[in-house]
C-alpha cells in the first residue's frame, strides 16, 4: 500500500463480505443442516431482536458518519473522524452491527452455519478491513486519530 493512497485500500468491501458469509452459511445449512436452538426457545422471535437491533446499530452508526459528512464506502476518501452518536462506544459499530446481524439470523433460522461463518468474515473484517483502515486514518489525521483511539475501543 503506498504512503500516499487517499483511502484505506481494503481487501474486500466488507457488505460484500457480510454477503457471502451469509450466503454461504444459507448454503451450507441446506447441504447440511446443523440447529442449535432449543425447541422450547423462540428462536425466531429471539433472532429477530437481535437483528433488529444490530440493523438499527448499523443504520445510526452509517446516519452518523453520513450527518458528519464524511463518506461512508471504504473505497472513498474519509473527511473527517467521526466522534459522536455510536463512534463514541466503539470505533466500528457497522461491522459491530454487520456480526450482531449474522448472529441474530442465526438464531431465527435456527443456522449453526451463519454462526461459524461469523469466524472467517471477522477475521477478514479485523485484518483486511480494520486494520488498514486504521493505517490509513492514522496516516491521514495523525495525533486527532491516536487521541480518539486512545479514548474508543475498538470493538465494545
Amino acid at each position: 500500500m503506498s504512503e500516499n493512497t487517499s483511502t484505506a485500500q481494503v481487501l474486500v468491501r466488507p457488505p460484500l463480505a457480510w454477503a457471502l458469509a451469509v450466503v454461504t452459511g444459507f448454503v451450507l445449512d441446506w447441504l447440511e443442516p446443523l440447529a442449535f436452538v432449543p425447541e422450547d426457545w423462540p428462536g425466531g422471535l429471539l433472532g429477530a431482536v437481535v437483528f433488529g437491533l444490530a440493523l438499527a446499530l448499523a443504520v445510526w452508526a452509517l446516519d452518523t458518519m453520513t450527518r458528519a459528512g464524511t463518506n461512508v464506502p471504504t473505497n472513498r476518501p474519509t473527511t473527517t473522524i467521526v466522534e459522536g452518536g455510536p463512534y463514541r462506544f466503539t470505533r466500528n459499530p457497522i461491522y459491530m452491527g454487520m456480526f450482531g446481524g449474522q448472529i441474530g439470523l442465526g438464531i431465527a433460522f435456527d443456522n449453526l452455519w451463519l454462526l461459524l461463518m461469523l469466524v472467517p468474515f471477522a477475521l477478514v473484517i479485523r485484518y483486511g478491513v480494520v486494520a488498514r483502515e486504521e493505517a490509513y486514518l492514522e496516516r491521514k489525521f495523525g495525533d486527532a486519530y491516536r487521541r480518539y483511539r486512545q479514548c474508543v475501543r475498538r470493538w465494545l
